[in-house]
């Protein structure tokens, strides 16, 4: 036991601090280098922005719980059942950026930069306007001169879920920049955008919250709309029929308003029933087809803004000095681990 504590090393803290001191000519020598690395490395990186946006449905009722029902109800989401009669819940919706359709409705948005420099489709702002990270410059080189012929992306109009190699590689950009995310407790959609412009940062993160509403509102009102145009349809026809058989008793009226036979009376009277029934079932199904026109208002969604797009005014990142700090730090811990493996002789 005694042999196991005279081969501890017992470290003198003072005596540690004054051999850090001795060698300070090491930390002069060491963190300047740092520093001048870290910086160069770090300004390779370009400056991003990135705004927030946050969604919520309209609410309505006085108490807690309706509340939290028509919220959770205003997005597919039944607080009465722990399983959702919806093919589509809340909980999905950040999912959509995994489809191709729905990344590839931003390739022809129109984007403005903030100093009017730049005016075009965010396709093309992605493929041209893009400043590169510096340290990747020269891989690219080097894989654009391996590049096939004809690998070339186009113009965003294809087919989105058949897309050539380099608008695939877009697509991916656009995912990498724009998140979407669901609060379970306060049932809040959020719309997060990062670019390298700050307006058009503002003019994507728009476009994808009008989009993502679309796509509720669409999926919501799904059935119901299938059910208004059936009875658009029907109602259409039963006025068609109706208006026939309605001139074609005026005309028959008219061609034997002179004939007392009793044929005549008994078939006028026939036709003015049947014109009835047609009335009648003309009334019957644009009744129905009013209620579910209402029904698709119905179902429609409101959204309430609680936090809308904004310009941003500074960037959101690289953080470059937290970057440079951090590396002077690490160095400094590095030197100090061995100034103090070379005094007690670590091996």
């Amino acid at each position: 036991m005694e042999d196991n504590n005279k081969d501890l090393k017992v470290i003198d803290v003072f005596d540690l601090v004054k051999k850090m001191w001795a060698n300070k000519k090491l930390y002069t020598k060491t963190l300047p280098i740092a520093f001048v690395i870290s910086c160069i490395y770090i300004l390779g990186f370009p400056r991003y922005y990135s705004t927030d946006i946050k969604l919520a449905p309209e609410l309505g009722g006085s108490s807690m719980v309706s509340t939290l029902g028509s919220l959770a109800s205003s997005l597919g989401f039944d607080l009465n059942e722990l399983e959702s009669n919806d093919a589509i819940t809340p909980l999905l919706y950040p999912d959509l950026m995994e489809d191709n359709g729905f990344v590839t409705s931003l390739f022809n948005v129109k984007v403005t930069s903030k100093d009017g420099s730049i005016n075009t489709t965010y396709h093309d702002y992605l493929q041209k306007y893009q400043k590169p990270i510096i340290w990747l410059v020269p891989i690219d080189w080097v894989k654009n001169l391996f590049k096939k012929e004809g690998e070339g992306g186009g113009s965003g109009g294809t087919d989105p879920y058949c897309l050539s190699k380099k608008e695939d590689e877009i697509a991916k950009i656009i995912r990498g920049k724009i998140n979407i995310s669901f609060d379970k407790k306060t049932a809040v959609i959020s719309i997060s955008v990062q670019d390298q412009d700050a307006l058009i940062c503002k003019t994507i993160g728009d476009s994808v919250k009008t989009r993502l509403q679309d796509f509720i509102t669409e999926y919501r009102t799904n059935k119901a709309r299938i059910d208004y145009d059936y009875y658009l349809k029907l109602t259409m026809e039963a006025k068609q029929d109706y208006e026939r058989a309605r001139q074609e008793y005026g005309r028959t009226a008219d061609a034997n308003s002179s004939v007392a036979l009793k044929s005549v009376e008994l078939k006028l009277e026939d036709m003015e029933n049947d014109l009835q029934l047609r009335f009648n079932s003309y009334s019957a199904v644009n009744s129905q087809m009013q209620v579910a026109k209402a029904k698709v208002q119905e179902c429609t969604p409101a959204f309430t803004v609680i936090k809308g797009a904004s310009v941003p005014v500074k960037p959101s990142g690289p953080k470059r000095m937290f970057f440079v700090l951090a590396m002077l730090f690490l160095t400094t811990l590095g030197t100090s681990f061995y100034i103090v493996v070379r005094k007690y002789n670590f091996q």
